[in-house]
C-alpha cells in the first residue's frame, strides 16, 4: 500500500522542480537564430545574468552543466602549470580542483572539513606564506550541496585582499545564485560561475560565467583556452558566436521565463523566502535530532545553508532505507549522501521553485517515514517548522 499518486516530488539539490510556466515556455517552435528576436533574447539574458551576479563585468552562456562552467572559468584565466589553491568545505570545490589538475594546473588543497565552512584567516595565512605569488587562483564554492555548508564569500575576499595577494578569486555559485545574496563586484570576486538547474529553476544544460576586468586581462595571457570555452571566440558581431555555434533556443526560452519569475517575485523576496524555508527545515531537523540518530552535518548553525540541509544518520541506521520509503510509499525523492557522506546522510533541498506547502509536505513525509521505520527521533519536527513560519510570516 502506498499514499503516492502522480509524479514524484523532487526534494533533491538538482535538477530541482521547475515551475509549470518554465516548462510551458519551451513548448513552442524554434526561432531563426540569426533573427532580431534571437539577438534581443541573448542580450536580455546576458544582462540579467550579470545582474544576478551583481557585476559590471562580462557574462557568458555555455551549453553545459556546472562542470562545464568550471572548465570555462579555469581555461580562460589560467595557463598550464599555474598553481590553484582549492578551499575545501565539501565535495564540490575539490571537484573543481580535480578539473583544474586534469587541465594541466598544479593544485593545492587548503584542507578543510566537511562539517564546517572555510576559515578566512586560514586563507589569509596561506596566501601570506606564498611570497613568490605562485598561487594564481583561489577557488571556493558559496554553498556545497554535499555537505550543506555555506561559505562567507565576502569574508574570504577580504582575507585575500588583506594578504596583499594578486591571485584571482573564483567562486562557484551553482547552489546559491538566485537564492541568497551574491555581490561579485562588491566582494572582490574576479570570476563567478553557475548553472541553470537549481535556483534558476531551468532544466540542466546551461552554464554561466562572469568575469571582471582583472580576469579579462588574465585571459589575454592564458594558454588553457580552447575554441569552445574561449571568451575571445565568443566576441564578434555574429550572435551565434555567443554560443560557439547553434544556440540552445528552448533552454533559453525556459531561462527567460525563469528569470522573469524571479523579477516578478523580487530578488530580495526570493532571498527571504529561501531563508525562511531553510530555517523551517532546520527547525524540523533540530527536533528530530533529539532521538540521537539524526544530526546536522554542519556543526555551526550559522554555517548551514538556506538551499540544502544535509542530515546524518548514526547508530547503524541506513539513510537509504528512509529514502526508499519516502520515494516508493509517498512519492518524495530525497537527496542521497555523496562523497565522504555516502551511506551516512540524506539531503533535503529547499532551493529554486519551492514554497511552504512543498517544504512542509516533504518534512511531513520524512516524519511519516521515521515513524513507519521506527527510527528513533525527537517528536514535533513538522510542528516546529510550522510554528516558526507562523511566527515569521506576517499577516
Amino acid at each position: 500500500m502506498t499514499v503516492r499518486a502522480g509524479r514524484e516530488f523532487l526534494a533533491i539539490p538538482g535538477p530541482t522542480t521547475m515551475p509549470d510556466a518554465v516548462l510551458q515556455a519551451m513548448h513552442r517552435p524554434a526561432i531563426d537564430i540569426y533573427s532580431r528576436e534571437m539577438l534581443d533574447l541573448t542580450e536580455s539574458l546576458l544582462r540579467d545574468i550579470s545582474n544576478l551576479f551583481a557585476t559590471k563585468g562580462k557574462s557568458y552562456i555555455y551549453i553545459a552543466n556546472g562542470h562545464g562552467a568550471w572548465e570555462a572559468a579555469l581555461s580562460n584565466v589560467l595557463s598550464r602549470g599555474d598553481k590553484v589553491l582549492v578551499l575545501e568545505s565539501g565535495r564540490f570545490a575539490i571537484g573543481w580542483g580535480n578539473a583544474a589538475a586534469l587541465m594541466g594546473a598544479e593544485v593545492e588543497v587548503l584542507k578543510g572539513d566537511w562539517r564546517r565552512a572555510v576559515r578566512p584567516h586560514e586563507v589569509e595565512e596561506r596566501l601570506r606564506r606564498d611570497t613568490e605569488h605562485k598561487i594564481k587562483a583561489v577557488v571556493v564554492v558559496q554553498i556545497d550541496t554535499a555537505s550543506g555548508v555555506q561559505n562567507d564569500i565576502e569574508a574570504i575576499g577580504k582575507a585575500i585582499k588583506a594578504a596583499g595577494h594578486p591571485a584571482l578569486y573564483m567562486v562557484d555559485t551553482v547552489a546559491s545564485l538566485g537564492c541568497m545574496p551574491f555581490e561579485m563586484d562588491k566582494w572582490g570576486v574576479d570570476v563567478a560561475m553557475s548553472g541553470s538547474q537549481k535556483g534558476l529553476m531551468t532544466p540542466p544544460g546551461l552554464g554561466f560565467v562572469s568575469a571582471n576586468a582583472r580576469a579579462l586581462e588574465a585571459h589575454k595571457k592564458a594558454n588553457m583556452a580552447t575554441p569552445y570555452w574561449s571568451w575571445s571566440e565568443r566576441e564578434g558581431t555574429e550572435n551565434y558566436r555567443k554560443y560557439a555555434g547553434t544556440a540552445p533556443v528552448h533552454l533559453l526560452f525556459a531561462l527567460r521565463q525563469a528569470i522573469d519569475l524571479i523579477h516578478e517575485e523580487g530578488l530580495e523576496n526570493a532571498f527571504r523566502r529561501h531563508a525562511l524555508l531553510g530555517e523551517a527545515a532546520r527547525r524540523a531537523v533540530g527536533a528530530w535530532t533529539e532521538g540521537q540518530v539524526l544530526g546536522f552535518n554542519v556543526a555551526e548553525p550559522h554555517e548551514r545553508s538556506n538551499t540544502v540541509t544535509t542530515v546524518t544518520m548514526t547508530t547503524g541506521h541506513d539513510p537509504a532505507v528512509l529514502q526508499r520509503y519516502c520515494k516508493e510509499k509517498c512519492g518524495v525523492v530525497l537527496g542521497t549522501g555523496i562523497g565522504d557522506l555516502s551511506g551516512q546522510a540524506f539531503r533535503i533541498a529547499h532551493m529554486g521553485h519551492v514554497n511552504a506547502p512543498m517544504l512542509l509536505g516533504t518534512l511531513g513525509v520524512i516524519e511519516v517515514g521515521l515513524n513507519a521505520l521506527k527510527i528513533p527521533h525527537g517528536k514535533g519536527g513538522l510542528e516546529a517548522a510550522v510554528a516558526y513560519l507562523g511566527e515569521q510570516v506576517a499577516v
